[in-house]
């Protein structure tokens, strides 16, 4: 198989396990972190799975304020929302640890999407590290689409990995909702990127995109290739099951 040099892949048993090793990996960063571990996070159900792992096994073991958490994507809606990322969180993560209200930097899906790609691209200027003229996130978790998105990057719109902003406008493609998300030129300039992938319906796409099949190159996610950091696919056994590890 051909993998990147520096894309790793980690196969655990479920969700709990991985969930574990995310819990081990934010308990060491914050721990470390002269300063703040600046973290953008996903949606998604994994995430959802992970946040409330972290809020039952992990509430008073990691230095929550410590970290910065930022996030990767957003929909263009009210924060309280169904559909929001930052309600999500809230509900299964943030709700139910001790974290400074100021330690958290959701993006505002109820602002005008451009105005909001101008604001957010400033308050992350603020608050991450630069280097080579972009934000230089210490962790980044991706998801991964059926259709080969990451963040709100789609086959559709794969200009905007290529885009010199922080942030910029997506549109779902089939549902024409409006989201904000990071560029690709952020995303590759993180110390670690991790992709959070589980289920046998990821399956097929990340043979896809692991092994270079036919196509990949229209997915987005197989050009997540960090510039200086570190790659990790973290599955369970059933996302990981067409791929040899």
């Amino acid at each position: 198989m051909e993998f990147t040099v520096s894309c790793k892949i980690d196969v655990s048993k479920g969700v709990e396990e991985l969930s574990e090793k995310i819990a081990k990996i934010l308990q060491s960063g914050a721990s470390a972190s002269e300063n703040y571990f600046t973290v953008a996070l996903s949606g998604g159900s994994t995430p959802k799975t992970i946040f409330k792992y972290l809020s039952r096994n992990y509430k008073d073991k990691i230095l929550w304020n410590k970290i910065k958490f930022f996030w990767g994507d957003e929909r263009c809606v009210p924060a309280d929302h169904p559909d929001s990322n930052y309600l999500m969180t809230k509900e299964n993560l943030f709700g139910k640890i001790e974290i400074r209200a100021e330690n958290i930097f959701p993006i505002d899906g109820d602002n005008i999407p451009a105005e909001e790609v101008v604001s957010y691209s400033s308050i992350i200027k603020e608050n991450v590290v630069m280097k080579d003229g972009f934000p230089s996130f210490d962790l980044i978790l991706l998801g991964l689409g059926e259709d080969g998105h990451t963040a709100s990057i789609f086959p559709n719109q794969i200009e905007l990995l290529d885009s010199k902003n922080i942030c910029e406008v997506a549109l779902h493609p089939l549902l024409n909702q409006k989201r904000i998300t990071l560029t690709g030129e952020v995303i590759n300039n993180a110390d670690q990127i991790i992709f959070l992938v589980t289920g046998a319906s990821k399956a097929k796409m990340i043979d896809t995109i692991l092994n270079k099949r036919t196509d990949f190159e229209k997915l987005p996610a197989s050009f997540v290739k960090p510039k200086q950091g570190k790659l990790i696919w973290m599955l369970d056994e059933a996302a990981a099951s067409l791929i040899a590890t």
